[in-house]
């Protein structure tokens, strides 16, 4: 396996991944945002060099398709030509409205910086796998909770200081909490959690940390400063004392092999050492308008997460004309455009929603999921997006906002790992049916790639005609259960 076709890595710049279009480059600006001129100027280089599709992420990194390997080195000289510096190494994550939101409890954008340069001085960022990633959430309108993360911290009030909550292995709602701590200690946690991951090595993640680990982590803050956090040895085994008046965490940090002591002059020669995101709703949809200081932001979707560049050049450049002065990537797939008046705010509104951008909360487009599927991926089985677009178009007014419908190219479940109320996955047989379950569930009934829209549509209907009065349409699906529903798939084939 070269390296373009390398699975489970992420596509950086300098890093490209081969998929069924060629290959796809991710880019994440360092400055957070990106001004219009240079939004533009990656559209076009993306007409120049790929096939024309951008994309934005579930977590708001923006990505280029259809490459070759010239081309790929081609773009990246541009962007450097651009200006745009891009990051690299572990994500440390921050909310699209960072440091601009009057209602964020702190700026979380130096504490992360802060956490940045600790990873890379510690020597992590090449011995972690690369979906270990970290979030510092301010709060605001636009939080993070629906973002899975290794290591979590938001910001919270403690009478009229902030602290930091702690938290490992998931995102706001399913996350284990740690401690409440100040910058400075939720640095030291953050960077001793990448740690211990990194001593179970590069696919491991703060799930696979030991209880033992997570109360050591807990009770971190009370006993040492980041200056003096054990290094993790050579030979793989943890770093502890027996000497009287030792923190407890010397002895805690990782798993003894062998319940011994490591030698000091060991740790001492040891020197210092995207994507699992789950496709969901953020709690505050980034779609519609915000409020900052003196000005409004515009929040709008890429269907699908998917746009030619064209449109997107056409809207930057209305932009750019409006003043707006930079966008920001958002996680939900969006594109944030600041600095905008009220008139300002709904013209570009009504250029969005012409140029087939969402730009509706309710928009069933927004409740379907959809990964490039063929032949955009080599993997895929069935053409996920016309699937998506035809349900949208036909059946959208039977979607309600408690019924996710994830359609998937393959059994990996790319776009939506977690579970969702209807999945259709492509597979030699054509569109399977998942009810209440993942793209990696056997499916419960079949039908052509071409129709699978129709059985869909089927379910939707039924649905609707068997809703009880105030019954989301996902509690009837629930009561109609797994077999009826994959009857009504598949019916009229």
């Amino acid at each position: 396996m070269n390296a373009f076709s390398r699975r489970g890595a992420c596509p950086a710049l300098s890093a490209p991944m081969q998929t069924g279009d060629g290959l796809l480059v991710r880019l994440n600006p360092v400055a957070g945002g990106l001004s219009l001129k240079s939004l533009i100027g990656l559209a076009e280089s993306a007409l120049r060099h790929g096939n024309g599709i951008m994309e934005v992420t579930a977590r708001g990194s923006l990505q280029i398709r259809g490459l070759t390997a010239e081309s790929a080195r081609l773009l990246a000289a541009e962007v450097d030509a651009l200006g745009i510096a891009v990051r690299t190494g572990v994500p440390v994550e921050t909310g699209p409205l960072a440091g601009i939101d009057p209602q964020e409890i702190a700026d979380p954008r130096p504490l992360a910086e802060r956490i940045r340069v600790a990873i890379e001085e510690t020597g992590l960022t090449a011995r972690l796998g690369p979906k270990v990633s970290v979030v510092i959430d301010g709060g605001g309108q636009l939080t993070m909770d629906a973002m899975t993360a290794d290591v979590r911290l938001k910001a919270v009030w403690a009478g009229e200081d902030v602290r930091w909550a702690v938290s490992v292995a998931g995102d706001a709602l399913g996350a284990k909490p740690l401690a409440t701590v100040d910058a400075d200690a939720g640095r030291d946690i953050t960077v001793a959690a990448l740690r211990m991951v990194a001593e179970k090595g590069r696919e491991a993640h703060t799930r696979d940390l030991s209880e033992r680990q997570l109360a050591s982590l807990a009770g971190w803050h009370s006993f040492a400063p980041l200056s003096v956090l054990p290094d993790i040895s050579p030979s793989r085994g943890e770093i502890g004392s027996s000497g009287v008046g030792s923190p407890p965490l010397a002895l805690d940090i990782g798993e003894s092999r062998h319940d011994k002591a490591i030698s000091p002059l060991e740790g001492e020669m040891s020197g210092r050492t995207e994507r699992g995101a789950r496709e969901r709703q953020p709690a505050g949809s980034p779609i519609g308008t915000f409020a900052l200081t003196d000005s409004l932001a515009l929040g709008i979707v890429l269907p699908y997460g998917s746009m030619p560049a064209q449109p997107l050049i056409d809207l930057a450049t209305q932009a750019a004309d409006l003043g707006v002065p930079e966008i920001r990537l958002a996680p939900g797939r969006a594109l944030l455009f600041l600095d905008l008046s009220p008139s300002a705010c709904a013209s570009l509104q009504s250029s969005a929603a012409a140029l087939g951008f969402v730009n509706d909360p309710a928009d069933p487009r927004t409740r379907i999921a959809a990964c490039p599927g063929t032949p955009a991926c080599a993997s895929g089985h069935i053409a996920t997006r016309v699937i998506a677009e035809t349900i949208a178009k036909q059946s959208g007014d039977l979607l309600d906002a408690s019924l996710t419908l994830h359609v998937s190219g393959c059994a990996k479940g790319c776009a939506h790992p977690g579970t969702a109320a209807l999945t259709l996955v492509g597979d030699e047989n054509g569109a399977g049916l998942v009810v209440d379950g993942t793209a990696k569930a056997l499916p419960a009934g079949y039908r052509p790639g071409y129709d699978a829209a129709r059985g869909i549509a089927g379910i939707l209907a039924a649905l609707q005609a068997q809703r009880h009065l105030g019954e989301t349409a996902a509690a009837c699906l629930a009561r109609l259960g797994a077999a009826g529903i994959a009857e009504l798939y598949r019916r009229n084939q």
